[in-house]
């Protein structure tokens, strides 16, 4: 199995995950379903976790189909610049439904009940839309590449990969030809993103194991929007080096693993300190132990983003030659 058996498996679960979860998402506010609302923005969330391999997978594909006879490179282009703009938008869908579930995390209220909640909810709504109907088209862009007699609405289907495309080739410009301050600039903040991670999940994970037990858990806990924010901005940074160099990315062993790394430490950080789930901790007062399970989860946070460092440190050594 390669990178290109993988974008098979994967490409699926953004284009079919995003329309059943939009339709989730309706149902919970026409029910007033607060326990299917966070459901749906969780499952926003991981969906956008998810189309970070799916999207980076594509590269491998293409290099494996390109070669075979038939095949229109063209149709291509459409599909990985409709894939641009649907990757694009799922993450805004994702950012804006973490945002949310960082809501429920503090409050046992309906997000209805508040303005920013109401804004919140709104936002996933206007966003999820948009990036169901940019998936749909991506699905289709995809298929045509090696079912030509599915081809249909090639305009519609042309424009959106096109302003995809002029995307793509944007950022390839503005990353490695624009400037030779660019990549440096980007290292910086990337670095920055870690240390907004390290830093606010690795005094809330100590003090979870037990260390610094003066301390009660409930106002460490505000420090985890930082570290979401230091993730997002992983996340953009990550993409713009990886559009900026794909054929080195894709190849790359060390690089694959990273990625692995990083789903099941944002899977981590998701389902643990951004739903109700945390509520259990929340209470914690100074001297008093958490529960085996919570240590567990704060013992796998700080191996799993610690182990992101040390892989991203060792990516130029990665390349398959």
């Amino acid at each position: 199995m390669n990178l290109a058996h993988a974008h098979i498996l994967l490409n699926h679960v953004p284009i079919i995950g995003t329309l059943m979860t939009l339709g989730l998402f309706l149902v919970s506010l026409v029910a007033n379903r607060k326990d299917l609302t966070q459901a749906s923005l969780a499952l926003f969330s991981l969906i956008a976790l998810l189309a970070i391999p799916t999207y980076m997978s594509g590269n491998a594909a293409e290099d494996v189909i390109k070669e075979f006879p038939g095949v229109s490179m063209a149709l291509i282009e459409t599909h990985q610049g409709a894939a641009m703009l649907a990757f694009v938008f799922m993450e805004i869908t994702g950012a804006i439904s973490l945002a949310g579930l960082w809501q429920f995390s503090r409050s046992t209220k309906n997000l209805r009940a508040s303005l920013p909640g109401r804004l919140n909810l709104s936002g996933v709504l206007l966003f999820a839309i948009i990036t169901a109907g940019l998936m749909a088209v991506t699905g289709n862009t995809g298929g045509e590449i090696r079912h030509p007699e599915i081809v249909l609405g090639q305009q519609a289907t042309s424009i959106v990969g096109s302003v995809g495309g002029e995307i793509i080739a944007s950022i390839k410009h503005f990353v490695i030809d624009s400037s030779m301050w660019v990549w440096p600039v980007l290292e910086d903040l990337h670095f920055l993103g870690l240390i907004l991670i390290l830093g606010s999940m690795g005094v809330l994970n100590l003090r979870i194991l037990g260390f610094l037990k003066q301390l009660p858990v409930a106002p460490l806990h505000w420090f985890i929007p930082w570290g979401i924010a230091g993730f997002f901005i992983n996340v953009v940074t990550g993409l713009l080096f990886f559009l900026g160099m794909p054929g080195f990315y894709t190849v790359n062993v060390i690089f694959q693993i990273k990625m692995l790394t990083v789903l099941l430490a944002g899977g981590n950080l998701l389902l643990f300190n951004c739903t109700s789930a945390f509520r259990a901790l929340e209470h914690l007062g100074p001297g008093e132990d958490a529960p085996p399970f919570a240590k567990f989860i704060a013992a796998s946070q700080i191996f799993l983003w610690i182990a992101v460092i040390v892989l991203g440190r060792y990516i130029p050594y990665g390349e398959v030659t």
